[in-house]
């Protein structure tokens, strides 16, 4: 275990680092995935025709401002060496503008859309700056093994939370209440578990990194501009960077609209949907956690290549199920490819960055996951819109993505990548 970590790190640590992955992920699990977004449109939002597409707009709102403010957050916590403070804020902040999520009552849109916007960007501005300690932690050929840890770790914490809510909800319907009083209910109970998860990372977790004095917040926005000016400098980042948009738009695509395509194409209810959403986040933990060893040992970008094969298998089956056997096939071959590939781009990004510029490359990598949480879902609603509500075609157009993902891998050499990032640093301290 010692060699494949970083001198000075402990087991301990890395296991509250991984902790993290388990906080935070009930947020997406219950929140965007499975729980909140169907009440958002057929209670909150009284399921009116513009319903899905307010849904929609509030998460765009949320993942532009964190492509606008990750770069400077990432270049400010390299500064000061504030990732831990940084962390600090984003866990406080997701978790109380998920409890205000209680308050979102029917009728009550624009309470509902404000808190959901400021919950999602400080967990997306959270999972940046936590990406950000695995350099400090692992040796570079353990980089997707410890990154798998995290993600599998975090696919259990789903589970953890997203089987409270479930249990709860069981409980509440069979009390004879209606989702307006049980779904604010599993909101607390999400941002309580997230709380309680996070304290080993918060209490645990060291700020290695050494505060440069001299930056000021206009410093830190000139080394942003100097980073992307400079990026021709660092063509493998760049290019994953750009794979990165184009196979996480898929992936996006199909987090936040799993539910739809199972509702409408195969008439899933909610407790269907719960289940599915359960087994898939155990397939996940299993991809993140084997696939961690095996990018370690057939390298970074094969193992993108492989997942994102993956992916697109997937599609094709879900594409073409006449029923639920083959859907549910499909479902779960998401769920391994989900976990390993998220796993892989994070220590992909971990080999590729500077050195000393750590957090700043991994607010560019948040950025780009988070433009392609954009353009995904996007993509998904107009191609529905355009072939009149056709869920299927608009899962095999949006299964484009990862077909442009795989062909924009060609090319990248991660131990180019790698001496290229140190020549960088050089160059930079210069």
């Amino acid at each position: 275990m010692a060699q494949l970590l970083q001198p000075g790190v402990r087991r301990r640590e890395v296991w509250a680092w991984a902790m993290y992955d388990f906080a935070n992920s009930g947020y997406t699990t219950v929140v965007i995935t499975a729980v909140f977004g169907a009440y958002f449109v057929a209670v909150v939002a009284g399921d009116t025709p513009w319903a899905t597409f307010a849904w929609t707009l509030a998460l765009a709102v949320s993942y532009a401002l964190i492509m606008l403010t990750a770069p400077l957050i990432g270049a400010w916590a390299d500064a000061h060496a504030s990732k831990k403070k940084g962390l600090w804020l984003t866990t406080l902040g997701c978790v109380g503008f998920t409890a205000a999520l209680y308050f979102a009552a029917p009728g009550a849109l624009v309470l509902a859309i404000a808190a959901l916007v400021l919950s999602n960007y400080f967990f997306g501005t959270g999972e940046n700056l936590i990406a950000a300690f695995l350099p400090e932690l692992a040796r570079p050929r353990a980089l997707g093994r410890i990154s798998g840890w995290g993600w599998s770790l975090g696919y259990v914490g789903g589970l953890v939370s997203l089987g409270a809510s479930l249990a709860y909800i069981g409980w509440a319907q069979g009390q004879g209440q209606g989702a307006a009083e049980f779904v604010p209910v599993a909101m607390l109970i999400t941002a309580a578990l997230f709380l309680l998860a996070s304290l080993p990372t918060l209490l645990m977790l060291r700020e290695r990194a050494i505060a440069l004095p001299t930056h000021s917040p206009r410093t830190a926005w000139r080394q942003v501009r100097h980073t992307l000016g400079h990026l021709s400098q660092l063509p493998d980042l760049r290019r994953f960077l750009i794979c990165t948009v184009l196979y996480q738009a898929g992936i996006q695509a199909v987090i936040t609209l799993a539910a739809i395509y199972a509702s409408q194409v195969f008439h899933f209810d909610t407790r269907q949907t719960i289940q599915l959403v359960l087994v898939v986040n155990v397939t996940a933990a299993i991809g993140a956690f084997a696939f961690g060893y095996v990018q370690d040992r057939i390298g970074h970008v094969q193992s993108i290549a492989l997942t994102l094969a993956g992916w697109i298998a997937m599609v094709l089956i879900a594409w073409a199920a006449p029923g639920e056997g083959l859907f549910w096939l499909a479902a779960n071959l998401a769920g391994l490819c989900m976990g390993a590939s998220q796993s892989a781009g994070r220590a992909m990004v971990g080999l590729l960055a500077p050195p000393a510029h750590q957090a700043e490359f991994f607010g560019l990598w948040g950025l780009a996951v988070k433009c392609a949480s954009i353009i995904g879902p996007l993509t998904y609603g107009i191609a529905s819109w355009l072939t009149a509500g056709d869920h299927r075609q608009a899962l095999l157009i949006t299964g484009a993505w990862f077909v442009a993902g795989l062909w924009m891998l060609r090319g990248i050499r991660a131990g180019r990548g790698r001496r290229a990032a140190y020549r960088f640093t050089l160059v930079s301290a210069g």
